[in-house]
C-alpha cells in the first residue's frame, strides 16, 4: 500500500475523515515551505498537497495564481519543490504529500534531467501522489503504472459536469482518492453548495472505489464539517493562501496551523 491509502484506510478505520490543505510550494517565502508543512501537519493535517508554481496554472483562480507568481518570482521550480520534499521527509515520514500542477513542469524536468527523472526524484524525496491537472486519463495508463511501481499513487479530478463513462475512465486509472471539484470554474470561485455536494456522490461512488476528496470553495469549519458527511476528504487551498499572504515570516506558520486547529476539531467533533 502507498502512505495515501495507509493513511486514508487509517482513518476510516477509525471514522474520522482527512484534512488535506493546499498551499503552492515557495510561498509566502522562498525557504518556508517545509517548516509551513510540519506546522499543518501540528494543525491536523492528514496529506499535504503542494502545488508546483506554473506560469499558465489553468485550473487555478487569481488567489492561487498570485502565489505561484510570487513563488515563481523567487526562483521556485520542481527541482526545489522536491528538494522542499526530501527536507520535510527528514523528521517526517507518515505524512503524505501530494504535488499538484501541470503537465508542462514534469515534461520540461524529464528533458533536462532523462526520461523518468522525475518519477525517479519524486519517489526518493518522499513523494506519495501526483495530481496533474491536464493529463487526461485515456494518455495516462503508462504513467499511473510508473508511479504506482514507485509507491505513488496518480490522482485526479471530477467536476459537476463529469459523465458516468469519464468516472468510470478515471476509476480504472487513478489511485489514492479522487478529487471532487465541488464548483464549475477555478479555485476559489464562487460559494459551495453542500446539498449539491452531498447529491453527487453517491453517483461518484458508484464508479470509484477509492476515498473521495472534495475542495473549491470549503472556506471555513462549518462548511469543512457539511462536506465530510459525504465525502471522506476535505481540500483547503485558496483561504489558506489568503491568511498567510499578507503575514511576516514568523506568522506564517502559527497562522495556518491555528486555521487548520478550527478545521480539525470540526471535523472530528
Amino acid at each position: 500500500m502507498s502512505r495515501i491509502e495507509t493513511t486514508l484506510s487509517g482513518l476510516k478505520a477509525q471514522g474520522r475523515k482527512a484534512l488535506i490543505p493546499f498551499v503552492t510550494a515557495g510561498f509566502p517565502f522562498a525557504n518556508i515551505t517545509p517548516e509551513l508543512m510540519h506546522g499543518m501537519v501540528a494543525g491536523g493535517a492528514d496529506v499535504i498537497e503542494l502545488g508546483v508554481p506554473f506560469s499558465d496554472p489553468s485550473a487555478d483562480g487569481p488567489v492561487i495564481q498570485k502565489a505561484g507568481d510570487r513563488a515563481l518570482a523567487l526562483g521556485i521550480g520542481l527541482t526545489q519543490v522536491i528538494a522542499m520534499v526530501r527536507d520535510f521527509r527528514q523528521t517526517n515520514n507518515t505524512t503524505p504529500v501530494v504535488l499538484m500542477g501541470y503537465a508542462n513542469p514534469i515534461e520540461r524536468y524529464d528533458q533536462k534531467h532523462g526520461e523518468g527523472a522525475f518519477v525517479r526524484d519524486a519517489a526518493s524525496a518522499g513523494v506519495d501522489g501526483v495530481l496533474v491537472v491536464d493529463y487526461p486519463p485515456e494518455e495516462c495508463e503508462a504513467f499511473a503504472a510508473t508511479l504506482r511501481a514507485h509507491q505513488m499513487d496518480l490522482i485526479f479530478l471530477l467536476a459537476p459536469t463529469s459523465t458516468d463513462a469519464r468516472m468510470a475512465q478515471i476509476a480504472r486509472v487513478a489511485s489514492g482518492y479522487v478529487y471532487y471539484v465541488s464548483l464549475k470554474g477555478v479555485t476559489g470561485a464562487g460559494t459551495l453548495d453542500v446539498g449539491q455536494v452531498q447529491a453527487m456522490l453517491p453517483r461518484i461512488r458508484a464508479h470509484v472505489t477509492i476515498p473521495v476528496g472534495v475542495g473549491f470553495g470549503i472556506r471555513d469549519a462549518h462548511t469543512a464539517r457539511a462536506v465530510s458527511e459525504s465525502a471522506d476528504a476535505v481540500v483547503i487551498g485558496s483561504k489558506i493562501i489568503q491568511l498567510i499572504e499578507a503575514e511576516p515570516r514568523d506568522r506564517v506558520v502559527p497562522v495556518a496551523q491555528a486555521f487548520l486547529s478550527d478545521i480539525r476539531q470540526a471535523l472530528d467533533a
